[in-house]
C-alpha cells in the first residue's frame, strides 16, 4: 500500500525489518519497548498481525496486533520521531484495522500509559474509547495503563 503524498509503503513485516523497528523503540520511551528477539518471533504467532511503514528504504513505523478468535489487540505501534504528526502512524492503524475486519473481528483492544495523553487522544480521534485501567500495568516507570476499545463494522 502506497500512500498518496507521503512516499511511504505500507507492507507486512519481515524478519530483517526488526533492527529498524528496534530503533523507532529506542526514541520512544512511552511505547512497550520490545527486544529485537521478540519483534522476530512475533511474525510467527498465530493469529498475529505484524506492519511496517517503508519510505526510501528505511524502516520509519511499525504496528503490531494479534487476533484471539473474533477479537484483536494492538500490541505495539511507533513511528520515527521526525515523521510523527504526518499520518503515517494513522495510515499504519487504519492498515491494521482494515485487515483485523477482514478476518472477522468486531473489537480491538489496546493499551496505553496513562501519562501519554498524545496517545490516548490520537486513539480517541479514532474512535477508541476508554473502556478500562490496569494498575501497575507498565514498568520502568511503574504506571497504570488505560485500557481502549474499538467496535469494528462488519
Amino acid at each position: 500500500m502506497k500512500r498518496e503524498g507521503m512516499g511511504v509503503v505500507i507492507r507486512k513485516m519481515r524478519p530483517e525489518d526488526a533492527a529498524g523497528v528496534r530503533r523507532i523503540l529506542q526514541q520512544a520511551p512511552e511505547a512497550a519497548n520490545w527486544p529485537e528477539r521478540s519483534l522476530e518471533e512475533s511474525l510467527t504467532w498465530a493469529g498475529g498481525l505484524a506492519l511496517v511503514s517503508e519510505c526510501d528504504g528505511e524502516i520509519t513505523g511499525f504496528v503490531l496486533g494479534r487476533q484471539i478468535t473474533d477479537e484483536a489487540e494492538i500490541l505495539n505501534l511507533g513511528v520515527l520521531l521526525e515523521r510523527r504528526r504526518q499520518g503515517e502512524g494513522g495510515a499504519l492503524l487504519e492498515k491494521a484495522l482494515a485487515e483485523f475486519r477482514t478476518r472477522g473481528v468486531g473489537r480491538v483492544f489496546l493499551e496505553v500509559r496513562e501519562s501519554n495523553e498524545t496517545a490516548i487522544g490520537f486513539y480517541e480521534k479514532r474512535d477508541f474509547s476508554k473502556v478500562g485501567r490496569r494498575v501497575g500495568y507498565y514498568r520502568e516507570p511503574a504506571e497504570a495503563a488505560v485500557l481502549m476499545e474499538k467496535k469494528l463494522a462488519r
